[in-house]
């Protein structure tokens, strides 16, 4: 038996909320499925402004019912050439129109959605093709599916709806599953703990410069506009001056992303230069913030209501969120338990003094599991709850605090680097006998890749070859930006596990081997 934890002074909306028997919280009054959620926008203002990708001389831009038709089309086109409801589509998109469409598209054929990372290389592209199964693939060289309208009608909130891929530790990413409840609980809960009058949610603009494919795009700033009918303006390729210039151009009100993100724009000589008091909701996650950024931050955006937001692919993004009244005085929290969440710390026994545990997580959000890995499942999904892997500590205000990672993931700038995944690759590197991969602390960037290297007893171990050999088998943003030679044996306990946090203590980092 797990019990959760008292929900402290959480400030949010609970009402309209139920309990079913195996005691997880549900909306009471949420559409049934995306196709149902997206209609009832178009059917409100179908020429309102829906979709906008900026990064062009003139940008794309496409109506709610302009949105509707071209959907709706692809469904008919995927349904004509044999895609049958519940068959995976995959999309292998840039960020834009198109990558909106074709989802949307999926999902009034009834199928289900599998965002490909676009930054994966071509293997780990074809693994996740190859273990979603997928029956259609839209691609960036070839045109939508394009065929008599249709919409699936019958939708469900248990009916699967997105496959979203997240990197494994053993190297093999894991599909994590998706239902049409997961997404719309998701759209709720946004709604409610950032506060948004639904009323004014069509005069809303959205601004996205974080990869559609992430949850943190596609479900908490995408779905959230569409189910509002706000307008959403999508950044294809983030640049600094880009970003900059969309908040100004297109009058955006709402913009969300990593911390790196605001650190680079107020880093802008001519920052002051824009004008960004349009914007009246900012919000992060993904990555550390520090007090001292949250602060600049709003002074920064001086009309801007702060937020963080915290959640994994497999909570469908928000589980917790830390409100603009505690953002600057508790910028190292990631605040408290959205409305339909529970939370739980379950304790180790090492560190049961400070209250230090496994942050346990349950709720509708929570996804079905790993697709076509019930093993994996297994040891995530127990009794209801999910196992983040992440240490925290929880207030008695309620306020959550993130103190480690029993994964050893690395987050850099909101993209998850498994060092086992980097380790495995960096095994057969030219000159290497073995090694550690660890964060580095980053300014920018929360964490960065960082790599100690004990080379071949008698070679002679070239970093720059080392990095040049991970080129073409991990993706850019997990390769290490800096390298160290370590001329001993690495330093490993009694079972051989390498004592990871006395190679930080030893490491000095110094000048990175690469900007990225």
């Amino acid at each position: 038996m797990i019990d959760s934890l008292p929900r402290g002074d959480a400030p949010f909306d609970t009402t309209g909320i139920a309990r079913d028997e195996r005691g997880i919280a549900h909306y009471t009054d949420i559409p049934a499925s995306l196709v149902e959620m997206f209609r009832s926008s178009v059917e409100r203002a179908p020429d309102a402004e829906a979709v906008v990708e900026v990064g062009r001389p003139e940008p794309p831009r496409v109506s709610f019912q302009e949105l509707w038709d071209r959907a709706a089309r692809v469904a008919g086109g995927l349904a004509d050439n044999g895609v049958r409801p519940g068959n995976r589509v995959a999309i292998v998109l840039p960020a834009g129109v198109d990558w909106v469409v074709g989802f949307l598209g999926t999902q009034l054929a009834g199928a289900v959605s599998v965002p490909v990372n676009t930054r994966f290389t071509e293997p780990e592209i074809e693994y996740v093709l190859c273990d979603s199964g997928s029956a259609a693939v839209l691609r960036p060289d070839q045109p939508l599916p394009d065929g008599a309208p249709r919409a699936v009608e019958h939708l469900g909130h248990d009916d699967l709806a997105a496959i979203f891929y997240t990197s494994g530790t053993a190297g093999f990413p894991k599909g994590a599953m998706t239902t049409q409840e997961n997404f719309l609980a998701n759209v709720e809960t946004t709604i409610r703990v950032l506060g948004i009058d639904r009323a004014d949610g069509a005069a809303q603009r959205g601004l996205i410069s974080v990869p559609l494919f992430h949850v943190t795009g596609c479900n908490s700033q995408l779905l959230v506009h569409l189910a509002l009918g706000a307008a959403t303006v999508v950044l294809p390729a983030f640049t600094v001056r880009e970003f900059l210039g969309s908040l100004v151009d297109e009058r955006i009100s709402f913009v969300a992303g990593v911390p790196a993100i605001y650190a680079l724009s107020l880093a802008q000589p001519d920052f002051a230069d824009y004008d960004v008091s349009g914007v009246t909701r900012l919000t992060y996650g993904g990555a550390p913030m520090t007090p001292e950024l949250a602060h600049r931050i709003a002074t920064a955006f001086p009309n801007a209501r702060l937020g963080n937001g915290f959640g994994l692919t497999e909570t469908a993004s928000f589980a917790t969120y830390l409100p603009n009244e505690w953002a600057t005085q508790h910028a190292d929290s990631v605040g408290f338990a959205a409305p339909v969440v529970d939370l739980a710390v379950h304790p180790l026994a090492t560190r049961e003094a400070d209250g230090v545990g496994e942050l346990l997580i349950r709720g509708p959000n929570v996804v079905r599991g790993y697709w076509s890995k019930p093993e994996a499942t297994r040891d995530a999904f127990v009794a209801g709850w999910l196992r983040t892997g992440d240490l925290a500590r929880v207030d008695e205000a309620g306020l959550v605090y993130i103190v480690d990672r029993s994964k050893d993931v690395i987050n850099r700038g909101g993209e998850n680097v498994y060092s086992v995944e980097v380790e495995n690759a960096l095994a057969g590197a030219p000159g290497v006998a073995e090694s550690a991969v660890l964060g580095v602390p980053d300014a920018v960037m929360g964490e960065k890749v960082g790599a100690v290297l004990v080379p071949v007893p008698g070679d002679t171990l070239d970093p720059r070859a080392v990095l040049d050999y991970l080129d073409d088998r991990l993706a850019d943003f997990k390769i290490p930006q800096y390298v160290v030679v370590y001329e001993e044996p690495l330093p490993r306990n009694s079972g051989g596990k390498v004592l990871k946090r006395q190679l930080r203590q030893q490491i000095k980092w110094d000048v990175a081997l690469r900007g990225r």
